[in-house]
């Protein structure tokens, strides 16, 4: 009796340690699960068509301002002089063309008036962010006007705008791909001749012949360029024709080009399904479109390929490098002093601030790497870097290298976790030590060496400071992958969405504007990188079941 009476204070203490342990662990899972959330609502409610209010505002002397727009921030300011706290507004009121800001703090005591008008629309421009106005009439080419109160006025307006977008796609495409390919030809032409005229072999006859005749091929792109170039002009010529006449709610009248608009709508005039169609309309132009002013509006499409491609790239590369090390410090090394040096090291080395991974990967690849492959293969393009510069390849060799220890590890772990009577069978089988390695031991060892890939991945996806040096930058003019020869460009400078949710929160020029767009890119980046793991963990979980094996 005496000793289960001493031994019940103990399991009491025991006891409460599990409930601590449970509840801090839940504590941390609704901390992660309110950022998610927050990140998810926010992220969502970008794209979601928010009601246009037309209010009237008093000011000082009895005048009275109107204004526009959505409400976008409500907040508490503690007026200093009466002592009292005062709610206000943070107004998007748009047409930063004509009020050389797009935002407006309101006091919610001035405002005299509210209402929701169905007449107001909001249009997304290529230029100077969107507008809220109301449409007065179109003037066509030819002097035809076509008034608002026309039935088939808006109509009308989004064939100007359809035609506007097909016309930009087309002057894209010709400036691009057609004009981009004519550079990049007389660029090889500027190599010829500086490879011709430094060529001692050749006599004065051979070497004049070899540049006349690069001449004329020059003469020849020169004219299909100008062509080419005349073909955009005449294109952007035709965006100026159509004009759109519209009146801002204080009354000013304005004109602007009505294929200078992307897309418009009237927020205030739809209904559910209208608000769901836009909704996921604006999605896919998120996904599929380009980047706009400074980053803030269009599309991030050439962030999401970057982050894809560079992910994949250091995951083809950090997984046989991982492995490969781990087979040796586990089935061949010799276990010692040695070997325990080097366990150590690469525990240490996960802890290594990854801005040394790429001050590391900045001077050994770019500097040093880099230069050397230059200097073998592309010295006719010196002094302009050709990869001894930051690229895509660096910049996954140095996430390889930052991702290397987990990889290590994960896969030492799952080698010794494979039966000892698999590999006495396999040997006593007649199979060598490397053949019972290659074929029943890391079989067997699959499913663990995923998961450390997997954990790589996920780290690697979500890193932006060693990008900032070996690679990765604010707006890529061309993509990693084309279709353009050679097709894989590893050279090329890209965008990462890691990247771009930093330039856009810390970076923007108009951080009021950019706030939404970071909330919806870090909602997109964390969805990649589930979408990743997820694919890793279906691939783990079917070689898992299929190279199961017995632990007897």
């Amino acid at each position: 009796m005496t000793q289960l009476g001493a031994r019940k204070p103990n399991s009491q203490l025991g006891e409460s340690k599990v409930w601590l342990s449970a509840m801090g662990l839940t504590i941390g899972m609704m901390m992660v699960g309110g950022l998610l959330l927050l990140i998810l609502i926010e992220g969502l409610v970008v794209f979601w068509p928010k009601p246009l209010e037309e209010i009237v505002v008093s000011s000082e002397g009895g005048k009275t301002e109107v204004f526009a727009g959505e409400v976008r921030k409500i907040q508490h300011r503690r007026d200093a002089v009466k002592g009292i706290e005062k709610e206000e507004w943070l107004f998007f009121t748009g047409n930063k063309d004509a009020s050389g800001n797009a935002f407006r703090f309101l006091d919610v005591e001035s405002i005299k008036e509210r209402k929701q008008p169905a007449d107001l629309v909001l249009a997304e421009r290529m230029e100077y962010g969107n507008s809220i106005f109301r449409p007065v009439s179109l003037t066509l080419e030819g002097g035809k006007t076509v008034p608002a109160t026309k039935p088939g006025f808006f109509a009308e307006l989004q064939r100007l705008v359809n035609e506007g977008n097909a016309r930009r796609h087309q002057i894209e495409r010709i400036e691009k791909k057609k004009i981009g390919d004519i550079n990049k030809k007389l660029s090889e032409l500027d190599l010829q001749l500086k490879v011709l005229s430094s060529d001692k072999s050749l006599t004065d006859q051979v070497r004049a012949d070899r540049a006349k005749v690069i001449e004329e091929t020059r003469k020849g792109l020169q004219a299909d360029y100008q062509k080419l170039a005349d073909e955009a002009g005449v294109l952007r010529k035709r965006q100026d024709v159509d004009l759109l006449n519209y009146k801002l709610v204080d009354g000013t009248e304005r004109k602007q080009p009505a294929s200078h608009l992307v897309t418009f709508y009237q927020p205030n005039a739809l209904g559910v399904a209208g608000k769901l169609g836009w909704f996921f309309h604006q999605i896919w132009n998120f996904l599929t479109g380009e980047p706009r002013e400074a980053n803030t509006e269009g599309g991030i499409f050439p962030a999401i390929f970057g982050t894809f491609v560079m992910t994949l790239l250091m995951s083809v590369l950090v997984t046989p490098l991982g492995v490969v090390a781990a087979i040796y410090l586990r089935e061949y090394a010799k276990q010692g002093f040695l070997v325990r040096a080097v366990r150590i090291s690469v525990n240490n080395l996960s802890g290594v601030p990854s801005i040394v991974f790429g001050v590391f990967g900045l001077g050994f690849f770019v500097y040093s790497v880099g230069s050397s492959i230059d200097e073998w293969f592309f010295s006719t393009r010196l002094p302009t870097p050709t990869f001894g510069t930051g690229g895509i390849l660096w910049a996954s060799f140095t996430l390889a290298l930052l991702t290397l220890p987990v990889v290590i590890v994960a896969t030492e772990e799952a080698l010794g976790a494979v039966p000892r009577g698999v590999r006495e069978a396999a040997l006593a089988c007649g199979a060598s030590k490397w053949q019972a390695i290659q074929r029943v031991v890391l079989p067997s060892a699959l499913p663990g060496i995923l998961t450390g890939v997997i954990l790589a991945m996920a780290r690697g996806a979500g890193e932006v400071a060693p990008l900032m040096l070996v690679g990765v930058v604010k707006l890529a003019p061309s993509l990693p992958l084309d279709f353009t020869s050679p097709f894989i460009h590893a050279e090329r400078k890209f965008m990462h969405l890691g990247f771009h949710i930093y330039d856009l929160g810390f970076q923007s020029p108009d951080s009021e504007a950019a706030k939404p767009m970071v909330f919806a890119t870090t909602l997109l980046l964390i969805v990649l990188v589930v979408v990743m793991n997820v694919a890793a963990i279906m691939l783990r979980n079917k070689l898992r079941k299929k190279y199961a094996v017995s632990t007897f």
